[in-house]
Parts: C-alpha cells; structure tokens; sequence
C-alpha cells in the first residue's frame, strides 16, 4: 500500500497539491505558536544579578485560592505586576541559618542617569555587590550619601571615571552624585545597568521601608547545600516568599523576565488552541473533499477486488506521505515566521531583549503528530463510506452523489448550535478572558454546527434561491440551482471555509476594534480637566499639592497607575487600577459614577467599575477583599460605583493606601483644571520645571497618546488574528479550486450535450453567488452574534461599533476571493476540448 500510494502522489500531483498546502500552512501556524510556547517554557531571564548567590529569597507572584471542585480547592498563581518584596527580618533569619555565611538584602531602586538617559538603569544599595559578585575595577566603594559608584556599562559610554559627578533622578528628585569608583564582573552581564549608593542611602531612598526587593543567600565553603536550602524554603514560605535556585534566579531578579515568560505562554498556548481549532476544521475539510473527489477511482478498486482494508490503508498512506512531506516545509517556515514574530514583540515592548527562541525538537514533533493525526482520521472517516459498500455497487454509488447525513449528523450540529446558543448565557454573565474563552468556544461551536448542518442547509437554501437564480441567470440559473441540490454534501467543505473566515475575522478583529475604542471614549470624555503636568521619571506626591497654589489653579488631582488583583467567579484576575487625591477629583475626573460618590473616597474605601463589581459580586457598602500589586491583602468598603473602567482602571484607590505597595512611588500625573482665562499657563510651565523631565501637556494629546499604547498593546491580538484569518482565507481559497477543477468531466458533459460555454460560465457564476452568498450570511450572523454578546459582557455597551470600512473589506475581499478562485480555474477548464475533458483523470 505504501508503493502503491507514493506513485498515486506521483501521478497526480495537482490532485494532492491542495491537501499539501493546507498541511504545510497548518503545520506553520501551529508550529509558531508551540515554538512560542517552548521558548516562554525554556526563558528563565538571567541570573547574573545573583549569580554568586545559592538561592535568592523574592516575592514575584501570587497564589490565590479558586473555587472547591468535587472536594479540591483549585489554586490560581497570578504574577505580581508591582514587584512584590521582603520583610527586612527575613536577612537576619537567614543569616542564622547554619552553612550560611551571610544573607544579603538587595533594594532595587529604579533611577535615571543624565549621562545615559536611554540606558535602563537600577539603584541598589553597595553591600548588594557581594550578589553578582561584582570587583571594583577602579576606585573604591561610595562612604558618603554623596557618592556612587557605577558599574562598567555606565562608565564606558560616558567616561564616569572616579571623582567624575553626575546627574542621577531617583523618588522623582534629580541629585549631583560623585563617582567613587567603577565595578565590574568576569561574565558578560546583560539587562539592566547598575549603580550602587551606600547602603544607608540606599535605604532612605527605598518607598518601601523595612523591606528588601530581594535576599541573596551566601554559603560558607564547607556548608551542606541541601540542609540549607531546605531551611531557606521553610523561612521563605513562612514569609510568603519563594526561594529561587540555578536559572530561576533570573526571574528573581528581572520579573520582566517572568512576565515575557507568561505572555510568551499565554499568547502561545491561547492561539495554539485557537489555530488547533481551525486547522482542524480546514485540514478535515480538505483531506474529506479530497477523497470525496476520488470515489469513482476508489470504486474502480473495490470493482477489481481490493479489499475495505486495502483501500483505507492507501488512503492512510497518502495522508502520511504528505504530512511527513508538509511537516518539512512547515517546520521551517514555522521556524522562520517565529523569529519574525519574536522582532516584532521586541520592538513593541511586549518582550525583553534577551528573551530568544529557544527549543523547537518538541514543537516540531507535536505539531506534526498533531496535523497528521487529524489528517488521517479525516481521510478514516471519509474512506469508510466508499470502502464499505460492495464491490458491484461501487460504480453505481461514485455516480450518485451521496444523501445529506445521517441522522447522527443532524443531532450532532443541531446538538452544537444548542451549545453555542447556550454560551451566550454565559458570555453574557461572565466578563474579561473568561467572557473572551466562553465566545471563542461559542464561535468554535457555531462553525462546527454549520459544517455539520451544511448538507441540509445548502439543499434549503438551493430550494430558496431556486427562483431567484432563475430570474437572473436563466436556464444557467436553473442548473444551478440543480448542481447547489444535488452537490449539497460536496459543498461541506466550501461552506465551512467560507463562515470559518467571515465568522472569525468579524468577531476577533471588531472585537479589538471595540476595546480600543471604548478605552479611547470613556478616557477623552471622563478627563474634565485641561492640562496635564507630566514627567518621564514619575511625580513626587507633593507635585499635585504645588500645582494647586499655582494661581488661577481651581483643581489639581494626582493619579498613580498601577494593577491590583481581584477575585473572579472562577479564577483572580490582574486588572488596572488608579491611585487618586479625591481632594478636588469630581473637577478633573468624571467617571460617570452611578451610586456612592468620590468624595468618601479614603484609605480603607474603593470606588469600582459596575462591570468589574458585578463579576465579583460587589455591591455599594460590601467588603471588598483584593491584593494590591505587590500582593498585599487589602479588605475596603465599596464607596462608589462607575462606568468608566476602561478609560480609567476598573479600580480606584485613594493614593495614600497605594503608598509603599508601588515600585517607583511616584504619580504618573496631575490633572490640572484651571479658571477660564485665568493665564496660568505659564506659571504651570514654571512648576514643569522644578521636576526632571517635567512638562505640561493639554490633556487632548494625553488621549492622543492613550490611543497609541491602547493601539500597541492591541498589535499583538490582531496580528495573531491576521495569522489565523488568513490561514482560514487560504483553505477557503485552496477549497474553492479543489472543488472547481474536479468538476472538469461534468462541464465537458454539459458542453458535449450543448450547453455553450458562455451558459457553464454564467452556471457557476450563479452557483458561486448562491453558495458565496449563504455563507456570507451565515458567518456575518455568527459574527453579530458572538460580537454583540462579548462586546456587552466585556465592555457593558448594547451594540457593538462595526467600521462600515471594515466590514466592506471582510466581505468584499472574501467575495473577491472566492469569485477568483473559482472563475480561474473554471475558464480554464472550459478552454479544454470536451472530448479531452472527459477523459481527464478526476
């Protein structure tokens, strides 16, 4: 079977070249995202920072208990999105710990040099050296709160020699330092650049006092490792800490490289599902209509005395040489396209420099194991038809185009669409990824509905647009509408590909659009006030106080970004949140607050968004348990409820309770309202000053500039979402020329019996419009639906905003698409002589 089936491949290539695009490309897709996902598993960051350190004593993320399932709680760990830290007691108990020559407390400091603005930089206090372990190359430690000493990347580029002085803005103050001395260490170290105060500065600089960002541990030569690091676990578990050993010291110290690590794997792992899905359905399509198209060859077999086994084991063999021949095609490109996926997540900021695509051997394998075994169960269950009946039947069964289903059939896509109908309840009573995953099982559901319903649906809609074909197209439309009935069965394939495309691209990528926009909106209407005092290094909290005795100042409210982690019906979730001074706030900010009110806004309260209290449970007065980005656990009483979430974080603090649970500890801005011809521009201008990198902006480029980073942070979804739209796009393409050059014997016949060429091409024009049309209509139905449903559940609006632009291009290149396709092939089938047409191999 194995010879027999390569000299099938050989012989009719054309035949095969369709099911072989549609593996390669679906081996590429998928050979993407896993690659994603094993370079996110492998990417540990580096733990050069640590690297004399045997284990490194952090808090990095969050471990929330979910609900109980059949007696088991479920646990959900969240990473901490404003690096938790330390008690500083936890130095002094690992310092007792036996083998341990000494623990170290690091305090990273986020700072900026004049010298080297661009370079990122971190502050930490002199006795942290010990950790790299970094040597002075020149100079010597800093002694006094004047002093630093800086390490090589620093000194190089600028010359910061000892005795040199410069710039350095930490706190969101800018202070003269002298350069005491150069450190550097014998590996090549990569991330941040490093500069080291004493460790009093250090510490008198640090917004968290008492704390450490970390403790490295230090062992004495003879020291039993394994004793001691069971006892630093212990102290670090009864500190709500980790310990980190080996490679995981660099997610200790870079979490960004743990948060590239968790969007690596997110991303991958949510798309990888996403295009499993829908390589599923464009290979089992492919390879179905593929064998369909060879029934009066796989009749002629059985005619002569092959056997069901033999037959199937041919077509299993096919199959396999061409998902080994796709998986060696596909692996590369997907190689290829992941390296360029990679660049392009740099340069927007979603991941580190450092963070490379590692690993492939196990992608590679799963992938294609994965593609080949939903080809081969493809071809299995297409085979047992034709390779069941009886020999003598054979012939007379390939002439006759198969009834629409079984019964089986009609229950299962009946039984689908009555899921899909029910996740709408769902959706609808759920918000953030949980409404998102709900909507794409609900879209999944929809799709497969309609591939398994299509028999029945094409047969309704030929009786339907019977007439209407008529009308327009005459006799040809009268044809047509005969092959839509009687090739209800063989347009599965074609229908599918078709709703597959519309359904997806209309509800993921107007989905984005919704989001951005809503974001956008709610931020330019809500923001009351006209300027916006601003500054790259963050704002000390005494910057909103100054900006309110500037004169003709009516109001001035100081907002500090950040991200709190809030329970969910079935998982915590990680949302945005803001930290304000309600002094004066209802001037500068509106954010459409339906019950309570901000002005009983104060340490131990928090106004939420409506959509983020529903999904928690929280009503006006409740408790409302939550930890702020550190991981702190908080218990506030709900003062006020808002619509405005997406513009403004779907939680509001008042300032003074983010204080010590921020990394910087600084405002991101002030919101400035001033009196009507008050002329206090310049006077604002003037307080710009007085902060390093200060400046005062109109709060209409403020939005301008949200509508960029909303935009950025949307790249990623669309650009997955074009990866699979297109995918989808492609299979329909590839479907559509399938189906139209094997129809060369039954236009060669309708011509020897008189039909002229002019009328075959008006027939299928008819049949294409029919067929493109229904298929239009469904997954534009299945978009609205899915679309409108999540677009409620996740941003509380009733309908939907759908760019006419947008979808004239869905619709209007899916229908150039498909028209092309077809007519293409078709012309050129009917330039072909009759005669040689019918004795054309299938």
């Amino acid at each position: 079977m194995l010879r027999l089936a390569a000299q099938t491949l050989r012989h009719r290539t054309g035949g095969f070249l369709a099911t072989f695009v549609a593996l390669a490309a679906g081996v590429a897709v998928l050979m993407t995202c896993a690659l994603l996902v094993e370079s996110g598993w492998r990417h540990q960051g580096d733990p050069h920072r640590y690297g004399a350190a045997v284990a490194v004593v952090a808090d990095r993320d969050l471990t929330v208990d979910g609900p109980t399932v059949l007696g088991e709680t479920e646990r959900t760990t969240v990473l901490l999105p404003e690096r938790g830290s330390v008690p500083g007691k936890v130095a002094g108990d690992l310092a007792d710990v036996p083998g341990v020559d000494r623990a170290v407390g690091d305090r990273r400091l986020v700072v900026t040099t004049t010298a080297v603005p661009g370079l990122p930089t971190t502050g930490h206090g002199w006795s942290s050296t010990a950790l790299a372990p970094y040597r002075l190359v020149s100079g010597r430690p800093p002694r006094s709160d004047g002093e630093i000493a800086v390490d090589a990347r620093l000194a190089g580029p600028t010359r910061l020699e000892p005795g040199a002085t410069t710039e350095v803005v930490t706190g969101g103050v800018s202070r003269t330092y002298e350069v005491s001395g150069v450190v550097g260490t014998d590996g090549t170290a990569s991330g941040r650049a490093a500069l080291f105060f004493t460790d009093a500065h250090a510490a008198a600089l640090d917004p968290h006092p008492g704390r450490y960002d970390a403790v490295g541990v230090l062992t004495a030569p003879d020291a039993d490792r394994d004793a001691v690091l069971a006892e630093v676990r212990r102290i670090a578990d009864a500190a709500g800490a980790t310990a980190y050993t080996g490679d995981d010291r660099g997610i200790a110290a870079e979490p960004e490289s743990a948060a590239a690590r968790s969007l690596a794997l997110g991303a991958g792992a949510a798309f990888a599902g996403y295009a499993a899905a829908i390589v599923g359905f464009v290979v089992a399509g492919t390879v179905g209509l593929s064998v369909r198209h060879r029934r009066r060859d796989l009749a002629l077999l059985r005619a002569v005395a092959a056997t069901p086994g033999q037959v199937r084991s041919m077509l299993l063999a096919e199959v396999g040489l061409l998902g080994l021949l796709a998986g060696a095609v596909g692996v590369p490109a997907g190689l290829l396209a992941t390296r360029q996926v990679r660049d392009a997540l740099v340069s927007r900021g979603f991941l580190p420099d450092d963070f490379t695509v590692r690993g492939g051997v196990l992608s590679a394998a799963a992938v294609v194991v994965t593609v080949a075994v939903v080809a081969l169960l493809s071809a299995w269950i297409a085979a047992l038809r034709v390779s069941r009946i009886r020999p003598t039947e054979a012939l007379g069964e390939a002439a006759v185009e198969p009834a629409t289903g079984g019964r089986a059939r009609l229950v299962c896509g009946l039984a689908c669409v009555a899921g899909a109908l029910s996740l709408t309840v769902l959706t609808g009573a759920t918000d953030g990824q949980t409404a998102l995953g709900a909507a794409m099982a609900m879209l999944y559901l929809f799709v497969l509905g309609v591939a398994l319903l299509a028999p029945w649906i094409n047969q309704g809609a030929a009786r339907l647009l019977g007439p209407v074909l008529r009308t327009v197209w005459g006799d040809s439309g009268y044809l047509a509408a005969a092959n839509l009935r009687a090739n209800a069965r063989g347009a599965v394939a074609v229908l599918t590909a078709l709703v597959l495309s519309v359904g997806l691209g209309g509800t993921v990528w107007f989905l984005q659009d919704n989001l951005e926009r809503q974001t956008v909106a709610q931020s330019r209407e809500g923001v009351l006030a006209q300027y916006a005092l601003t500054s790259g290094t963050g704002l000390p909290a005494s910057a909103a106080a100054e900006a309110r005795r500037v004169p003709g100042v009516a109001a001035a409210t100081g907002v500090r970004r950040t991200s709190v982690v809030v329970p969910d019906r079935l998982e915590p979730q990680t949302v945005p949140a803001q930290g304000i001074d309600p002094l004066g706030a209802d001037r500068t900010l509106d954010l459409r607050v339906r019950s309570g009110s901000l002005d009983a806004l104060r340490e131990g309260t928090v106004a939420v968004s409506t959509v983020r209290a529903d999904a928690a449970g929280w009503r006006l007065g409740d408790k409302a348990r939550l930890w702020l980005g550190d991981g702190t656990p908080v218990t506030l009483r709900v003062v006020a409820l808002y619509e405005r979430g997406w513009g403004f974080g779907d939680v509001t603090l008042h300032r003074r309770t983010l204080d010590g649970h921020t990394v910087t500890g600084l405002d991101d801005r002030v919101l400035i309202r001033t009196a009507p011809d008050s002329g206090a521009e310049g006077a604002l201008a003037e307080l710009a000053r007085r902060y390093p990198g200060g400046q005062v902006t109109d709060t209409a480029r403020l939005t301008g500039e949200l509508a960029e980073d909303v935009a950025v942070s949307g790249w990623l979804n669309k650009m997955l979402v074009t990866v699979l739209v297109g995918y989808a796009v492609l299979a329909a393409a590839n479907t559509l020329v399938m189906a139209a050059l094997a129809r060369t014997r039954e236009l060669s016949l309708l011509r020897l019996v008189g039909v002229t060429r002019g009328q075959a091409k008006r027939m299928v024009h008819a049949e294409q419009a029919g067929l493109l049309g229904v298929a239009l209509l469904i997954g534009a139905a299945i978009a609205a639906v899915t679309l409108t449903t999540i677009v409620r559940a996740v941003t509380g609006a009733t309908v939907p905003h759908v760019p006419a632009t947008g979808w004239t291009a869905l619709l209007g290149g899916t229908t150039a698409l498909a028209l092309l396709a077809t007519v293409v092939p078709v012309t050129h089938i009917l330039r072909t002589a009759p005669v040689e047409g019918m004795g054309v191999r299938e």
